[in-house]
């Protein structure tokens, strides 16, 4: 085929997202390179945080009406029923429409119908497991896929052999040949320490009190680059005027981060975060030491994803109900010292694959032929 068309769709954080652009990147050059060409279309829900970032990835974007299958009571699992039926029409419409030659999911609950609507139009799929465990959407899916790629070789025992591709997790633009001097140069930090805390998009809460907590005394001992959320920034904006001078120069505060964050890494000695999907494969290859606070909600892989760093030497864990007491002092020890610091840094570079979009691109290649 002269003109390969793709449909990629997958939502909820950009841990889901992002690796969706970085293999249709990875794509675009691959067919290029053949004599070929490609053209893609997203596919997400209205509100979610997909719609955005394909906005700023230059990406035709579709809607799909879709709801997380989770809630208390039954009416709430009744309404996820009913957007999940309303989705698949929606992407029915869209296979008809669009008529791509082939389907890119990367999990969210919005893959779901898009996935169905695939199978039932005879499309091939394929699937990127992001996290170590699969969520609802993605096990669901497994079955339908022609081929499914994961970020590590614990994921494969799932899935038949004769399917499941280990890849790695493809990472974004940006992560290519980091320097730390020129990144730190961007932030405008000194020689001393630099902690990042980020909560994503949506911020993390405990994390963000935590930071409120001990601001002066954090600040007293490293520089901070913290991408709070949207939630919590205005309050902690006004934390930061209420700072000394000489504290605030060293307090770096976003609401959001989207092309700076591997700046922001690379700008970095240490992380704390959640352990969402792009842990696995953002902080291997900056090479950024981790403490990681995995929440149990979206069936509980954020757990598996902080193991896999933390058994390999790249991060350390801390429960969620912890953090109050326990993060300010765990994070300030890791920051002292030095040589711990550095075998964590090998230990994550050691996880690095730099050709995890490039391997998922050539499945996609392949299953299309």
């Amino acid at each position: 085929m002269t003109v390969l068309r793709v449909l990629l769709s997958g939502g909820g954080s950009g841990g889901h997202v992002f690796p969706a652009f970085a293999v249709a990147d990875a794509l675009r050059q691959l067919v290029d390179a053949e004599g070929g060409s490609v053209e893609f279309r997203f596919a997400g829900t209205a509100d979610g945080i997909e719609s955005e970032l394909a906005v700023e990835a230059d990406l035709p974007y579709s809607t799909i009406a879709a709801r997380a299958l989770r809630g208390r009571n039954f009416l709430s699992k009744l309404l996820s029923v009913g957007a999940t039926a309303t989705g698949v029409l929606d992407a029915l419409a869209l296979m008809l429409r669009y008529q791509p030659h082939l389907v890119f999911l990367t999990g969210g609950y919005v893959s779901a119908p898009v996935g169905i609507a695939a199978w039932l139009t005879r499309r091939p799929i394929v699937l990127l497991q992001p996290d170590i465990e699969p969520g609802w959407t993605l096990r669901a899916l497994a079955p339908l896929a022609s081929r499914i790629c994961v970020t590590h070789q614990r994921s494969t025992e799932r899935y038949g052999r004769d399917r499941c591709v280990v890849t790695g997790y493809p990472i974004r633009s940006g992560f290519e040949d980091l320097d730390k001097p020129m990144a730190r140069a961007y932030f405008q930090l000194n020689g001393g320490p630099a902690l990042l805390v980020t909560g994503a998009v949506r911020g993390a809460q405990r994390i963000n009190d935590c930071v409120a907590d001990h601001l002066e005394r954090w600040l007293e001992q490293t520089q901070l680059i913290h991408i709070s959320g949207r939630n919590d920034f205005d309050r902690l904006s006004l934390m930061r005027e209420a700072l000394p001078p000489k504290l605030q120069s060293r307090y770096r505060l976003y609401s959001y981060m989207s092309e700076e964050m591997p700046l922001a890494m690379a700008a970095c000695d240490l992380a704390i975060s959640r352990a969402g999907a792009s842990v696995m494969g953002e902080y291997p290859a900056a090479g950024l030491p981790a403490v990681l606070a995995p929440i149990g909600e979206a069936g509980g892989h954020q757990r598996y994803n902080a193991d896999l760093l933390a058994d390999a030497g790249g991060a350390v864990t801390i429960n969620n109900e912890d953090i109050a007491e326990n993060l300010f002092e765990l994070t300030t020890a890791l920051l002292a010292d030095h040589d711990r610091l550095q075998r964590m840094r090998r230990a994550m570079l050691e996880l690095r694959r730099t050709d995890a979009a490039r391997r998922v691109a050539e499945v996609i290649v392949a299953v299309a032929k």
